[in-house]
Parts: C-alpha cells; structure tokens; sequence
C-alpha cells in the first residue's frame, strides 16, 4: 500500500496531513500544486517523496492525483492500493488497516472509503455545514470523494482520474469504475478528519459556485440513461437558481405584478426543508445556494460555447 496527498498552500494542515502517515505508510507522495507557502520543502523535510506539477500546464486535482498514483507505483511498482488524502486531511487512526482488510476480503470493489469529520465544526456555520455534507450513507456507494483507498488494478484500468475536470473528478472516475464491473464502499469507520477552514461567506459561494460546476460536467460527460449523472442536481440548481426566478421576474414586468408573489416558493422551500429535519440555518443556505450553483453551471455551459480554458475555482 502507498499514500498520495496532494495540495497547494496547505501550510501547517499539511504537515498534519504528513504526520499521521510518515510512520504508518512506507511510501508516501506528496503532489504539489505551486505552493508558495513552504509547502514542499515541508513536505522533504519530512522525508516524504514530493511530485512539483509543471505550472505551465493548468492545476487541477484530478491531473495531482494521477501524477502521484503513477510516481507512487514508480517507487512501489508492486503497490496494490493506493490511499488518497487531501492535504486540509488527517488519515484517522486504524483507518488504513480497517480499508486494506475490507480490500482484501471483497476484491470486487475498487474503492473503500469511510467517514471524514471536520476538526473545527464550531468555529463557522460553513464548517458545520461542511461536517454534515460528510455524514453520508454506510454501505455500497455510486461514489467517493477525494479520500479513499483505491484498488491498483481498478485504477489501471480506467487510466485513473480524468485531468481537465476542475471539479466532481471523483465521481466521475466513480461512474467509469461501475461500468467496468467494480463496485465502491463506504465503510463505518472514522477515514479522516478535514479543515474547511471556511469563516467568511465568500468562501462558502466559491466552494457552492463549484459545485454546480462539478454537476453540470457531471451531467454533460454522463448524464444519459442509464445513469443520469448528476442530472437532477444540475436541473435544480437551473430552475431554482435560474429559470424559475427569471420566469417570475419576466410575467410581473409584462404581465402583472402580482406574479412576484410567486418568490414566496423560496421561503415555502426553507420552511420545507426545516421541517424536514434540517437546521433553520442550514436549510437557508441550501435554498440560497440554489443561486451559486447555477452560476457554477453556467460558468460551465459558457466555457464549453466559447471554448474557454477552464481554470480552478478555489475558496481558501
């Protein structure tokens, strides 16, 4: 087994990172993303093998990991799984011992996963957020995040990560596996423990604006039967975020403007959401995020009509 940990300006949450691996894993790579922080020459101090990206080429994660996935078996070419881990994430204790056994009783999954936790959910409504966005269901999964031990073999096969996704590069690859025949888990295990660091709201529209750019691309590269990639997701975020709001704005200009009463769908939705057992603060920013999603989504669509160059969208 081997550990790749990518990041870029991750300071100390790295070294955190680092720490709980350099004892407990023999080959570790660190995938760098043009720090200027100190990150890397941290990360040699460390003593841990560290992979520079070229700058000329654009940054993403998915193009970090596959750099590090290949630089690890370069060094352990006989390496059967791999343990990606985010640089703001701390591998949790017995973590890598519980998703290697799992590996090698069921070797028709590809992908074992357990629990993330944010370490500092009471330091912002956006933390605590983030550590409720982690609480996913236990059991066999449509896909991962970005950590996970992944089986060699699996990621051989579907060439690994596609590189030009800024974003949604995990269950992308995700849905390439289940084509192939292999299968995700999400196992009741405590995996890692991640620091948002997410304190101004501006953080939490950039991180929500690239999500609904991870579902529109999810949904353009395979959103048709049987899968629906991401298709309900990118459809919300373009009726609440979008059409919806447009369409009332359009009829109370030429029709009546009675027709914005209709906006009272917004706060129904919230009071719906809060009855349905999210917290009121929550259920807030899920109705309002509808409106950074659909910038994401656009960003998208425009980037693909004027054959933009897509570039990362970061909040930290």
């Amino acid at each position: 087994m081997g550990l790749v940990a990518i990041g870029r300006n991750e300071g100390e949450r790295l070294r955190a990172c680092l720490e709980t691996v350099v004892n407990e894993v023999t080959h570790v790579v660190y995938v760098d993303s043009g720090s200027t922080d100190g990150s890397v020459a941290m990360a040699n101090a460390m003593g841990v093998h560290v992979v520079e990206l070229d700058m000329a080429l654009p940054f993403t994660a998915a193009r970090a990991r596959n750099a590090g996935w290949r630089a690890l078996l370069e060094q352990a070419p006989h390496a059967e799984y791999v343990q990606f881990v985010d640089g703001d994430c701390a591998i949790a204790n017995g973590w890598l011992q519980v998703a290697e056994e799992f590996h090698s009783a069921n070797p028709d999954y590809a992908v074992a996963c357990g629990r993330r936790r944010e370490r500092f959910p009471e330091k912002s409504i956006y933390n605590e957020m983030c550590d409720i966005e982690w609480d996913t269901p236990i059991g066999d999964s449509n896909s991962c995040g970005g950590d996970a031990l992944v089986r060699v073999a699996a990621l051989r096969q579907v060439n690994g990560y596609r590189e030009d996704l800024i974003a949604g590069e995990e269950p992308e690859m995700c849905v390439r596996l289940r084509k192939a025949g292999w299968k995700i888990r999400r196992l009741d295990h405590e995996m890692t423990l991640h620091d948002a660091s997410m304190s101004r709201f501006g953080q939490w529209w950039r991180r929500t604006v690239r999500g609904g750019h991870a579902y529109a691309e999810g949904a353009w590269l395979h959103g048709r039967a049987p899968e629906y990639h991401k298709v309900r997701q990118t459809l919300r975020a373009l009726f609440w975020g979008g059409l919806f709001p447009a369409f009332v704005f359009a009829t109370s200009i030429l029709f009546s403007p009675y027709f914005s009463l209709l906006l009272l769908a917004y706060p129904i939705q919230w009071i719906r959401l809060s009855l349905s057992g999210f917290d009121t603060r929550h259920a807030g920013f899920l109705v309002f995020g509808k409106f950074a999603e659909v910038q994401g989504v656009v960003t998208f669509y425009a980037s693909l009509v004027f054959k933009r160059r897509r570039t990362l969208i970061e909040y930290k």
